[in-house]
C-alpha cells in the first residue's frame, strides 16, 4: 500500500525551474507545430523574404487590405440589417483566449530558467537570453496572431457596431509593432508580449463569456489590466532603449554593469512611439468613460463624446485628420459602456 503510494506521488509532475507547469510543454507545441510545418518547432528559422510576412512590402499590403476591408464594409453594411454571428463570434473569442494562453505557457517555460540562473538584465538585453531560437519561433507565432486578432473588427461591422478611432489604429499599430521587434530583434520583445498574451487571456475570455449571456462584475478591471500593462511595457522598453543608446552613443553615461542591449535602432524608436500612444489613449478612455461624476470638467465631457464616435471613413480622413487624433479615446477591441454581446 505504502509503495503504491510512493509511487503515485512520484509520478506526479512537480514544477521545477526547468518545467515550471510540471510538465514539458515544448516536445508537446513541437509536435503540433510538426503536423502543420512538416518540420519541428526546433528547426525553425526566421528569414526575411523567405518566412511569410516577413517583409515590409507584404505587413503593409495586408494593413492596408484590413483598412479597406473595415471601411468598406461599414459601407456596404450602411443599408443592411446586422447579421446574428453569435456561433462565430464565440469560437472566435474561445479561440484567441486558448492560443494566448497556451503561447504564454510556452513563453514561461522558456523564460523562467533563463531569469533565474542569468538574471533579467541578461534576459531583456542578451540575444542569448531574449532572442533564442525557440523565443523567435513564439515571437513568430505571435505575430501572425496579430492577423487573425483584425477579424475582431469584421465582426464590428457586420454587427453594426461602431468603427472607432483607437479600435482601428490600436489593431493596425500592434501588427506593425510586431513586425518591426520581429525585424528588430529587440530581446525585450518578450516583456511586452507577455503581458500582452496576459490581458489578451482575460479579455477574449470576458468577450466570450458576455457573449453567452454571463454578466461580468469586473469589465472595468480589464481597462485596467490594459493601462498597467502599457505602463510596465513603457519602463522595461525605456530601460532596454536607453542601455542601447547610452552604451552605442554616449559611453560616459552610466549602465548596467557597462553593458548594452540588443536589438535595432528603428525597432526601439517604432516600440516607444505605438506603446506610448496606448498609454495616452487608454488613459484618456479610461477616464471618459469610468469617471462619470456629475462634477466631471467639461473636457472629460468632451473626451466621453468623443469616445463614441465613429471612425472616418477613407473618404474623410484627409479632411478631419485633426479630429482623428483628437478623437482617440476608444478602448481596444470595444471595451465600451455599451453591451458587446453578439
Amino acid at each position: 500500500m505504502a509503495d503504491s503510494v510512493a509511487s503515485g506521488s512520484s509520478s506526479f509532475p512537480i514544477p521545477t525551474i526547468d518545467r515550471p507547469f510540471g510538465i514539458h510543454l515544448w516536445p508537446l507545441f513541437s509536435q503540433a507545430f510538426e503536423l502543420f510545418a512538416g518540420y519541428p518547432a526546433d528547426e525553425f528559422r526566421f528569414v526575411v523574404g523567405e518566412t511569410p510576412m516577413s517583409t515590409l512590402k507584404s505587413a503593409s499590403i495586408f494593413v492596408v487590405i484590413y483598412y479597406a476591408v473595415i471601411f468598406g464594409g461599414r459601407e456596404l453594411m450602411r443599408n443592411r440589417e446586422p447579421m446574428k454571428l453569435k456561433g462565430l463570434f464565440l469560437i472566435h473569442n474561445y479561440v484567441l483566449t486558448l492560443v494566448s494562453a497556451i503561447l504564454l505557457a510556452l513563453y514561461v517555460e522558456e523564460l523562467v530558467p533563463i531569469i533565474y540562473r542569468r538574471g533579467l538584465f541578461h534576459a531583456i538585453c542578451h540575444r542569448e537570453g531574449g532572442w533564442t531560437q525557440r523565443l523567435v519561433v513564439l515571437y513568430y507565432l505571435t505575430y501572425l496572431t496579430k492577423y487573425l486578432e483584425l477579424l475582431d473588427t469584421v465582426f464590428l461591422f457586420l454587427k453594426k457596431k461602431p468603427l472607432t478611432f483607437l479600435h482601428c489604429y490600436h489593431h493596425g499599430a500592434t501588427a506593425v509593432l510586431c513586425y518591426t521587434q520581429l525585424i528588430g530583434q529587440t530581446a525585450v520583445s518578450w516583456v511586452v508580449i507577455d503581458l500582452n498574451l496576459l490581458v489578451h487571456v482575460v479579455m477574449y475570455w470576458y468577450y466570450f463569456q458576455s457573449a453567452r449571456g454571463v454578466r461580468l462584475w469586473w469589465k472595468e478591471w480589464v481597462t485596467r489590466l490594459q493601462i498597467i500593462q502599457f505602463i510596465i511595457d513603457l519602463g522595461f522598453v525605456y530601460f532596454a532603449s536607453y542601455t542601447y543608446f547610452a552604451s552605442t552613443y554616449f559611453p560616459d553615461l552610466p549602465t548596467w554593469n557597462g553593458e548594452g542591449c540588443a536589438g535595432e535602432e528603428f525597432a526601439a524608436s517604432s516600440g516607444i512611439a505605438i506603446l506610448s500612444s496606448y498609454l495616452v489613449l487608454f488613459v484618456l478612455f479610461y477616464l471618459a468613460t469610468y469617471k462619470k461624476d456629475g462634477k466631471a470638467p467639461s473636457t472629460r465631457k468632451t473626451l466621453r463624446r468623443m469616445s463614441r464616435a465613429e471612425a472616418p471613413g477613407p473618404h474623410v480622413v484627409s479632411a478631419a485628420a485633426t479630429n482623428i487624433k483628437a478623437s482617440g479615446v476608444e478602448t481596444e477591441k470595444g471595451i465600451l459602456p455599451r453591451s458587446r454581446k453578439a
